[in-house]
C-alpha cells in the first residue's frame, strides 16, 4: 500500500485516537471494519520503531532496559489487535471477515520480525546468559526466561536462510487456521432445520420450543418454519437431541452437527487441516523435533507424550468399560420401551440416556432448567466471587460495547478498589463462533511505562445460550451454568491478576495449567448452600427443594462413561495426528477414522469434536496437541477442591487465600508446579479425578 494511502486514510481513525470511552474501552460505536487496516499500519510501525529504539540503544543491556521495555512495547498495536480478534469472533461481518484473512498473515509477519530480530535477541541472550549473576526478583527472573523461550520456540537461533523460510510458513499457518474458523462458522451460520407443525415438535418441553421459536426470530425464518427451527448452536442442538421424539430428525440434525467443515465446497476444511498438519510438522522440525507434538509439549507441565497419554490410557481404559454398561442399561431400557429392534446410533444416545434418567433419579431437564434462570446463575457467580475473594461486580448499563446483549461491570475488591472491568456476552447469535470462551480487551500489569504504572484488566466471558423469547427469561441446564461458572473462573484468573508484567499477567500460563482456575471455580456451583442461595424458580422464587438437590447430585455421575470416552476420543486424535512424522500431513477424515478404530472407539457415542471443526485444534495453535489438558487440569481440581472439603467449608477463608494468592492471581510469575505446591500442599494425585468421575470401581 501507497504510504500515502495509508496517512490519508488514517486522518479522523477512531482506532488511532485517544479510547476517551470510559475505563479505555474500545471505540466500538465509531470503528468500522475499513479502519483496521490503516490502524494495523500505523502501529505496526510504531511498534518496529519501539523495537529499534530497543535493539540499537547504546548502553550495554539490561533488564529494564531491554526486558521490561519489550513488555512495554506495543501497547497501541496489542489494543487494537484485542479488539479486532475479540469482534471477529463475537460480532463478526463479511467485511470484518476480509479484513481477517488481509492481515493474518501479515500480523504473523510481524511476529516473525520481532522474534527474529538479531539485535533485539542479542540482548535478550545475553542477559538469560548471565541470569544468576544480575540479582533479579523471582518474577523478574521468570519473565527473563520466559521471554528468552518465546524468542527461541519462534525462530531467533535459526540461521538466516531457515528464519526466512520459517517466517514464510507461520504466515501461512496464519491464513490457514483463519480460513479453518472461518469455514466453520460458515457452516454453523448457514444451516437451519426447520419445524413447520406439531409433529415436528414431539417430545419437545416448552423451553425447548421457546428458543427454537426465538432462533427462528433471530434469523428471520419465522414465517418458513412457523414452529422453530433447530440451529448448529449447542444451545439448540444438545436440548433438540435429548428431547425429540422424532429420530429422523435427530439423525438430520446430528448428521449436520457432526460434519461441520467437512463438505465439498468453499467451506470444506479437510485440505486446510491437511496443510496445517504439514506446516506444523516443519515448524517442529524447524526447531529438533521429530513430530509437533514433541514441539507442542517440550514447554508444558506435560512436557513429553508419553505423560500425556499415559494419562489419557488412565481414563480412556474404565471410560470404555463404564460406557459398555451404560449402553447395556440403554438397551435393556429399548426392550422395555418395546423397542429392541432399535440399533442404537450417536442420535439416539442422548435421548434415550434423558428417559434412563428420568427413571432412575426421577430427574428430567425439563423439572431442572425452572430453577436455572440465567441471571441468577449470574448472581450465583458474583456471590461466590465475593465470598471467596472479595469481589464485588456493579452493573453499568449507561455504558455500551458492541452488541445491545453484553453487560459491563465493574469491578471493585473488598476496601472498594477498582480491579478490573468484566464484559459479560452470553447469548448466541449470527456472526459468533460457537462454543464458550475468555478474553481480554487488556490485561493487568504494573509496566505500561517506566515509571511503573499501572492498568487495569478488562475481561469478556463469551457463552452461546439460546436466548430466552422476549419478556422470558433465558433459562440454562445444569451444564449450561457449569459453562457459565468455568467460563467465569477463566475472567477471575484475568481480573486478579497481580503482577509487574504483562507477558506474565492473567491467562499466560502453561497451556495445561491454564484451565485450573476454570474447573475448580465449576466446583461452587454444586455446594448445596449456593443452589439453596441462587438456584430460585423462575416463576415462583421458590428455592431449589432438597429433594431435586439431592437428585442433581445422585445423578452427577450418570453418563460420565459417555461423556468421558467423548472428550477422551477427541484428546487421544488430537494427540495422534500431532504425532504424526510423515512428511504430508493425513487425509483427516481416514486418519480420524483409522485411529477410532486402533483405539476401539465404542460405537454410537461419537467424539466431543471431529477433525474438521476442531477450532481447538486448528482455528489457531493454542490447544494443538493440547486438548488434553482438560483432563491434565482435572487433575488438579478436583484434588485442589478438596483442600475446602478438608477444611470442612467451600469458602474456609485460609484455603480461599492460598487459593487467590498462587492460583488466580500469580499469573505466569510462578512455575505452575511451584504454584499448586504452595496452594494444596502438595503434588496432586489423580485419584479424586477418578472417584469425581465415577470412574473407581472400573479402574482396577
Amino acid at each position: 500500500m501507497d504510504p500515502r494511502s495509508t496517512a490519508s486514510s488514517s486522518v479522523g481513525n477512531p482506532l488511532l485516537a485517544d479510547w476517551a470511552a470510559p475505563h479505555g474501552l474500545p471505540p466500538f460505536a465509531a470503528t468500522r471494519p475499513e479502519h483496521f487496516v490503516p490502524a494495523f499500519e500505523v502501529a505496526l510501525a510504531e511498534h518496529l520503531a519501539e523495537i529499534e529504539v530497543i535493539a540499537n540503544a547504546v548502553e550495554a543491556p539490561g533488564f529494564d532496559n531491554t526486558v521490561a521495555a519489550l513488555d512495554r512495547s506495543g501497547r497501541r498495536m496489542g489494543a487494537i489487535e484485542r479488539m479486532f480478534s475479540n469482534l471477529t469472533s463475537s460480532a463478526t461481518s463479511p467485511a470484518l471477515q476480509a479484513v481477517e484473512l488481509e492481515m493474518a498473515p501479515r500480523l504473523a509477519a510481524h511476529e516473525s520480525a520481532l522474534a527474529m530480530h538479531a539485535g533485539l535477541f542479542g540482548r535478550i541472550d545475553a542477559l538469560h546468559a548471565r541470569r544468576g549473576e544480575l540479582g533479579l526478583s523471582g518474577e523478574a527472573l521468570r519473565l527473563l526466561e520466559r521471554v528468552h523461550l518465546d524468542f527461541v520456540r519462534a525462530g531467533a537461533q535459526l540461521a538466516p536462510a531457515a528464519q526466512q523460510r520459517y517466517a514464510q510458513v507461520m504466515q501461512r499457518l496464519a491464513e490457514l487456521t483463519t480460513r479453518f474458523a472461518q469455514n466453520v462458522l460458515a457452516d454453523e451460520s448457514g444451516y437451519a432445520l426447520p419445524l413447520r407443525d406439531e409433529a415436528d415438535l414431539a417430545g419437545l418441553p416448552e423451553f425447548v420450543r421457546a428458543s427454537l421459536r426465538q432462533a427462528a426470530a433471530d434469523r428471520g425464518l419465522a414465517d418458513a418454519a412457523s414452529a422453530g427451527v433447530v440451529t448448529l448452536s449447542r444451545s439448540h442442538i444438545v436440548p433438540f437431541l435429548t428431547f425429540s421424539q422424532r429420530r429422523d430428525l435427530r439423525e438430520q440434525a446430528y448428521t449436520a452437527w457432526i460434519t461441520r467443515g467437512e463438505h465439498d465446497g468453499a467451506n470444506d476444511n479437510r485440505a486446510v487441516a491437511r496443510e496445517i498438519l504439514t506446516l506444523r510438522l516443519e515448524q517442529a522440525r524447524a526447531h529438533g523435533h521429530a513430530s509437533y507434538a514433541d514441539y507442542a509439549l517440550a514447554d508444558t507441565m506435560a512436557g513429553r507424550q508419553s505423560a500425556v497419554t499415559d494419562l489419557l490410557t488412565r481414563v480412556w481404559v474404565p471410560a470404555k468399560a463404564r460406557v459398555a454398561q451404560e449402553r447395556a442399561a440403554l438397551q435393556a431400557l429399548l426392550v422395555q420401551r418395546g423397542e429392541a429392534t432399535v440399533e442404537l446410533q450417536a442420535w439416539d444416545w442422548r435421548y434415550y440416556t434423558e428417559k434412563l434418567r428420568q427413571q432412575r433419579f426421577d430427574l428430567d431437564e425439563a423439572t431442572v432448567k425452572p430453577y436455572f434462570p440465567l441471571d441468577r446463575m449470574v448472581a450465583a457467580l458474583f456471590d461466590v466471587a465475593q465470598r471467596l475473594f472479595g469481589l464485588r461486580f456493579a452493573l453499568q448499563p449507561q455504558i455500551a460495547v458492541y452488541h445491545s446483549d453484553v453487560q459491563v461491570y465493574e469491578v471493585h475488591s473488598q476496601n472498594d478498589a477498582l480491579v478490573g472491568v468484566f464484559l459479560h456476552d452470553n447469548f448466541a447469535r449470527t456472526g459468533k463462533r460457537s462454543g464458550a470462551w475468555m478474553s481480554a480487551y487488556r490485561s493487568q500489569s504494573r509496566n505500561a511505562d517506566a515509571a511503573g504504572s499501572s492498568v487495569l484488566p478488562i475481561i469478556v466471558n463469551n457463552n452461546n445460550f439460546a436466548k430466552g423469547a422476549p419478556g422470558e427469561p433465558t433459562l440454562l441446564s445444569f451444564d449450561d451454568a457449569r459453562t457459565l461458572f468455568h467460563e467465569f473462573g477463566h475472567g477471575l484468573h484475568g481480573l486478579l491478576s497481580n503482577v509487574n508484567f504483562e507477558r506474565l499477567a492473567g491467562t499466560s500460563v502453561l497451556r495445561d495449567f491454564v484451565e485450573l482456575p476454570s474447573q475448580l471455580f465449576e466446583h461452587w456451583l454444586s455446594e448445596p448452600e449456593v443452589l439453596k442461595r441462587h438456584a430460585r424458580h423462575f416463576r415462583t422464587g421458590e428455592a431449589i427443594p432438597d429433594a431435586l438437590v439431592g437428585k442433581l447430585r445422585a445423578a452427577s455421575r450418570f453418563n460420565q462413561g459417555y461423556e468421558t470416552v467423548r472428550y477422551t476420543a477427541s484428546a487421544l486424535v488430537d494427540m495422534a495426528v500431532h504425532a504424526q512424522t510423515g512428511v504430508d500431513g493425513p487425509d483427516i477424515s481416514a486418519f480420524e477414522a483409522a485411529e477410532l478404530q486402533r483405539i476401539g472407539m465404542p460405537a454410537g457415542v461419537g467424539m466431543n469434536h471431529r477433525l474438521a471443526h476442531f477450532q481447538h485444534l486448528f482455528a489457531g495453535a493454542s490447544y494443538a496437541a493440547g486438548y488434553y489438558v482438560y483432563l491434565w487440569a482435572e487433575v488438579l481440581d478436583a484434588d485442589g477442591f478438596d483442600a475446602f472439603v478438608e477444611a470442612g467449608d467451600p469458602f474456609d477463608a485460609g484455603v480461599a487465600q492460598r487459593l487467590h494468592e498462587f492460583i488466580y492471581s500469580s499469573g505466569n510469575s510462578l512455575e505452575p508446579g511451584a504454584a499448586y505446591l504452595a496452594f494444596r500442599g502438595r503434588v496432586a494425585t489423580v485419584d479424586a479425578m477418578l472417584r469425581e468421575r465415577g470412574l473407581v470401581d472400573v479402574a482396577a
